[in-house]
């Protein structure tokens, strides 16, 4: 048996931070997995849906790609991924060895009659071709042993073994590596991509390469597993691994100088590794994408989330479709009951008031002084969102976060407004989750925005802001209380603000709003 290793950081790394990893990072890497020995690298994506730039690894034609390979290729092959339907075949020279030796399409199972005639015709160009059936645990027996028979007609290059949400013990593995070694054509390669859902793709991969057979495999990994949601195998750990095991001789160095010097940087902008929502996605053999939706929401418990994947369609589940997942959260936020009893009376202490609302943010701490005095003056109602403003006193808790609601104390619910997502007992005011809603993205559920729709509703005569600043992309600048810091994307952070944006000017066509501390990030109109 021979095992060689495909490193694929420049694509599938490029999820943690949209294949920005700058140019000259992109030589480093590529120059780097070739100092260490690593036999095959993949340089990124191919894709009719971009233009040229130099700072991300998805390139508009191959001589884009040829531009981060270098001069020397220490007999190393290159490669990128196409997603089938992303790149028009036509637009695809003839090989001539200046870019890429070989392409890699990923497609998913609707596809596959369409996607293995795409191959057969890169193939025909002269390129090395690699199968990458996504999912693979989606087929049938039968059904996989008919793309097998099918892939056999042309004989790729290679053929793979896709685990793409890392959902594949050890049984599975090694089930499908042997209907793919007894039915694949001896000459096609059999390739194994993991991820790291369930923490087994280290072990998958050292299982397969201890199998004892005379084929050719190829198995994919990732410098510091760097990759989508819970990411992929680590190349350092599986480099180590078949030099200790296999009598390999890859040199570790190189990649731990790629992690040092470059992607410690994108692993601090954007975690990657085990989670427990990537491993529900995995548990119910879901797309990742899922778990990174819903845990960005940051309203809901792990049960929550796991009772959400649970109410999935099984068709929905593989192919990512966010306005399904959206509908779904939504669908879930709304059950539960409301007790709206004595909305007459929260409107009557409303109405014709000025109405302060606090939020977590860190100017509610930095500007507490003025707050305070805010709080105590007669004609101002007080309610604080999702968190107990424990500086001063304030007459009510809004809370539409279940997270939130739990660390409150007893003793402080019986104050509390809470939506009907929350499932509560006693407290002041239940009201429907569905009405509170806006239009706009990343800030529909707001809780700031949805409080601000009550006092609407309620009549309130003018709404001070305190502690509504908006999100940095620091995660550590916040929050007055750093226990409520969560990490997320950087477009996610920005996207978060100018949602809040453009419903705070609408609310201020509605109701007269006025910023009552520093908000930082966020502005209302003049």
């Amino acid at each position: 048996m021979s095992i060689r290793v495909l490193d694929c950081t420049l694509r599938d790394g490029g999820y943690c931070n949209d294949w920005r990893f700058e140019h000259r990072n992109i030589v480093k890497i590529t120059s780097g997995l070739v100092a260490a020995s690593v036999d095959i690298i993949e340089c990124g994506f191919l894709t009719n849906k971009v233009s040229y730039d130099a700072e991300r690894s998805k390139y508009p034609t191959l001589g884009d790609i040829a531009r981060i390979i270098p001069q020397d290729r220490a007999g190393k092959m290159f490669v990128c991924m196409v997603n089938y339907g992303e790149y028009r075949i036509e637009d695809l020279p003839v090989y001539d060895g200046s870019s890429v030796d070989g392409i890699r399409v990923a497609f998913h199972k609707r596809d596959m009659l369409d996607a293995l005639e795409f191959c057969e015709a890169i193939q025909k160009k002269g390129y090395k071709v690699f199968v990458q059936a996504m999912v693979s645990l989606a087929y049938s027996d039968e059904e996989f042993l008919d793309m097998i028979h099918r892939v056999n007609e042309f004989a790729p290059y290679a053929f793979y073994i896709v685990d793409s949400f890392g959902v594949m013990r050890r049984k599975d593995l090694t089930r499908l590596f042997y209907v793919v070694e007894h039915n694949l054509n001896e000459a096609i390669c059999i390739g194994y991509h993991a991820h790291n859902n369930m923490q087994l793709a280290y072990s998958n991969a050292q299982a397969l390469a201890d199998i004892r057979t005379k084929r050719s495999l190829i198995i994919d990994v990732s410098v510091f597993g760097m990759g989508r949601g819970a990411g992929n195998l680590n190349t350092e750990l599986f480099l180590e691994y078949l030099n200790d095991n296999l009598g390999a001789n890859y040199q570790l160095k190189p990649l731990l100088t790629i992690i040092d010097e470059i992607l410690n940087v994108f692993y601090q902008q954007n975690y990657w590794g085990y989670s427990l929502p990537n491993y529900l996605s995995a548990k119910h053999n879901a797309h990742p994408n899922y778990a990174n939706y819903l845990d960005a929401k940051k309203t809901l418990t792990v049960e929550s989330i796991d009772e959400i994947f649970a109410m999935m369609d099984d068709d929905k589940r593989i192919v990512y479709d966010q306005a399904y997942i959206e509908n779904l959260y939504l669908q879930y936020m709304e059950k539960g009951h409301t007790n709206e009893s004595r909305m007459s009376e929260f409107a009557e202490q409303v109405r014709g008031k000025t109405v302060l609302l606090i939020a977590p943010g860190k100017s509610s701490r930095e500007e507490a002084e003025n707050i305070c005095k805010k709080v105590q003056q007669p004609n101002v109602l007080s309610i604080s969102v999702n968190f107990d403003y424990a500086i001063c006193d304030t007459d009510y808790i809004f809370v539409s976060n279940l997270r939130r609601y739990k660390e409150l104390s007893s003793a402080k619910k019986d104050k509390c407004i809470v939506t009907s997502n929350i499932p509560a007992q006693d407290t002041y005011l239940q009201v429907k989750y569905q009405d509170l809603l806006n239009t706009h993205d990343y800030a529909r559920d707001n809780a700031g925005m949805m409080l601000i729709k009550l006092l609407i509703r309620a009549g309130a005569k003018k709404i001070l802001l305190a502690g509504v600043d908006g999100y940095s992309v620091d995660p550590t600048q916040n929050f007055a209380d750093q226990k409520m810091n969560f990490f997320t994307q950087k477009a996610t952070f920005e996207a978060m603000n100018a949602g809040m944006n453009s419903a705070l000017q609408e609310f201020a066509t509605q109701i007269d709003i006025e910023f009552a501390t520093n908000p930082r990030y966020l502005s209302l109109p003049h």
